[in-house]
C-alpha cells in the first residue's frame, strides 16, 4: 500500500458526549440548568440526532428527510439539517440551536482517538500518504491543527467542497487523485460501512473501525499498520 485515506468523525476523531456539548454552550450563554434538566435535555438532542458526529436520529422527521439525505454536500445544507433536528428540542433560548451547531466545529469538542498520532506518525515515517476523506458541512482542518495531526495530513477532501458525499466514487477519486496514488494501493479506513464502503467500488481495499467513545477504543487504528506492512512502532512513554 502507497496510500491511506482516513474518515474523520468516528474514525480519526470522536466528537464530545451531548452533555458535554451542551453544557459548554449554556456556560457561555450562562443560563444554567440543573443537572436533571441538562441530563435531559442532552438525551433528547442525542435522540432527535441533533449533534453532527454523534448519534444518527432515531426517527427522521419527513420534513427534513430530503435536505437530510444530501447534507453533506454544502455547508448550508449541513447547517439546515442538524439545526433543524436541534429545534424540536425545547431549550431555554432559541439562540442556543444555532449555538450548540457552532460548538460542534470547535476543536475543543472533538478528541484524537488514543492511537490516532501513533498511526499516522507511523504512516508518515514509512513515506505513505495520508489523505482525509469526510462527509462533512464545514473546514475541519483546525481541528487537526489544534490536536497537532495536521502535519501527518497530504490531503483533505471534504464533501461540502466538492458537493458531493460518500458513497459516491467520485469523492474518493477526488482523494486518489490528490495523493498521486492508484486504488489497488490504496487502504480506505472508516467507521461506516455504507459511505466509506463507497472506496471498494474503485478498487480500494476497505478497512473498518467500530465508532465509540474515544477512551473505549484506545488501538484499534492499530491494525491499519499492519495491513499497510507498517512494524508498530512503541507507544510513547507517559508522563508520570
Amino acid at each position: 500500500m502507497t496510500a491511506v485515506l482516513f474518515d474523520f468523525s468516528g474514525t480519526l476523531f470522536r466528537i464530545e458526549s451531548a452533555e458535554s456539548w451542551l453544557r459548554a454552550v449554556l456556560a457561555e450563554a450562562d443560563l444554567p440548568l440543573t443537572d436533571a434538566e441538562l441530563t435531559r435535555a442532552a438525551r433528547a438532542l442525542e435522540v432527535a440526532g441533533a449533534q453532527p458526529g454523534g448519534a444518527s436520529p432515531a426517527a427522521l422527521p419527513e420534513e427534513l428527510a430530503a435536505v437530510w439525505a444530501v447534507r453533506d454536500e454544502s455547508a448550508e445544507l449541513h447547517r439546515a439539517a442538524y439545526t433543524g433536528l436541534s429545534r424540536r428540542v425545547v431549550l431555554p433560548d432559541p439562540a442556543l440551536h444555532d449555538a450548540l451547531y457552532e460548538r460542534h466545529m470547535d476543536p475543543r469538542a472533538w478528541t484524537p482517538y488514543p492511537d490516532a498520532a501513533r498511526v499516522l506518525g507511523a504512516l508518515r515515517e514509512h513515506g505513505i500518504a495520508v489523505g482525509v476523506v469526510s462527509n462533512i458541512g464545514w473546514d475541519l482542518r483546525p481541528v487537526f491543527r489544534e490536536h497537532g495531526l495536521d502535519a501527518y495530513v497530504d490531503a483533505y477532501v471534504l464533501s461540502y467542497e466538492h458537493g458531493v458525499q460518500k458513497p459516491d466514487p467520485r469523492l474518493f477519486t477526488v482523494a486518489l487523485e490528490a495523493l498521486g496514488a492508484a486504488p489497488a494501493e490504496t487502504l480506505m479506513v472508516g467507521d461506516s460501512r455504507p459511505a466509506d464502503g463507497g472506496a471498494a467500488a474503485l478498487g480500494c481495499r476497505v478497512h473498518f473501525v467500530d465508532h465509540l467513545p474515544a477512551a473505549d477504543r484506545p488501538d484499534a487504528l492499530l491494525a491499519v499498520l499492519d495491513l499497510v506492512g507498517v512494524a508498530r512502532r512503541p507507544a510513547a512513554p507517559t508522563q508520570a
